[in-house]
């Protein structure tokens, strides 16, 4: 018998594309990128030129106005307090985001590394609760902040958000996946779990913690809804609602309303602009689908 029997068949090798082919889709991919990029920024990029338009030319379709006004600016300033109004919104977001980071990591700390009876059944109940809306809970928390008795202030916007599911299921799918090995090696070292979570885990979920950070601060930010049922006064109250006071029946005051979202939204794009590469890095570490 020849060793010819035992030869192995060849395997057929895959075609390379030509390198004009690559270059082709690479170009039509960026090329759709860019389109893309473009409608989502030209309803930013309207608001910001509409904002310096001058009252009698608000409604002009060209691309960039023929005289340039900071009119609607100052109108906005007069009209409601946007500097109080966007310092409440930073504190509620700021507070907001702090108070659930640190209850998102007790709670899925104990998920994640305590066995007790019961402990699926309640991280299911959680879960759940994630899909039921804020403003199906709108209510009774309502009623909930009256009997407490801080109706119309800042501590009104921020007792409900205290926790949220949102926290505890990403930070518990986290440390689901960090080393148990490194927790035994703490433990023998006489290391709790207080200073196992803040010493050891908190440090290397550094990726999870800034991307759940930035989601929670951004969504508080944009909160409406709550602000809108508890607000009386313009002094305790958010941007949000500053920019909903510039639309009544009798007409919307369009050059002002844009002027005051323009100032809602340049901390957000500051946020952007600044941690655009440690959010992109965050969500990939973080492993968010």
């Amino acid at each position: 018998m020849t060793t010819d029997a035992f030869a192995f068949p060849a395997v057929a090798r895959m075609p390379r594309r030509p390198a004009a082919i690559l270059r082709i889709n690479s170009v039509a991919c960026h090329t759709v990128m860019v389109l893309l990029s473009l409608f989502c920024l030209f309803p930013v990029y309207w608001m910001i030129v509409t904002s310096l338009r001058p009252a009698n030319q608000i409604f002009d379709t060209t691309l960039w106005p023929t005289s340039v006004s900071l009119g609607n600016y100052v109108h906005a300033m007069q009209a409601i307090p946007i500097g109080g109004m966007l310092a409440n919104t930073f504190i509620v977001a700021a507070l907001v985001t702090v108070a659930q980071l640190f209850t998102g990591l007790l709670a899925a700390y104990a998920f994640a590394r305590w066995r007790f009876r019961g402990d699926r059944l309640v991280y299911t109940l959680v879960a759940l609760t994630w899909l039921v809306p804020f403003q199906v809970v709108m209510i009774p928390n309502y009623l909930l902040v009256a009997h407490l008795g801080i109706l119309d202030s800042i501590s009104a916007l921020i007792v409900p958000h205290l926790a949220a599911a949102l926290g505890v299921l990403m930070l518990a799918q986290a440390m689901r996946s960090f080393p148990a090995e490194v927790i035994e090696a703490a433990r023998m070292d006489g290391a709790g779990n207080w200073r196992i979570l803040w010493e050891v885990i908190v440090p290397s979920l550094r990726g999870s913690i800034a991307s759940l950070a930035i989601l929670i601060f951004i969504s508080t930010w944009n909160e409406y809804f709550w602000p809108l049922l508890l607000s009386r006064s313009p002094e305790n109250s958010v941007i949000q609602i500053g920019i909903q006071m510039f639309m009544s029946a009798e007409g919307n005051a369009w050059g002002p309303l844009m002027a005051a979202a323009t100032l809602a939204s340049l901390p957000i794009l500051a946020i952007y602009v600044l941690l655009q590469r440690q959010v992109v890095q965050s969500f990939m570490k973080s492993g968010i689908r």
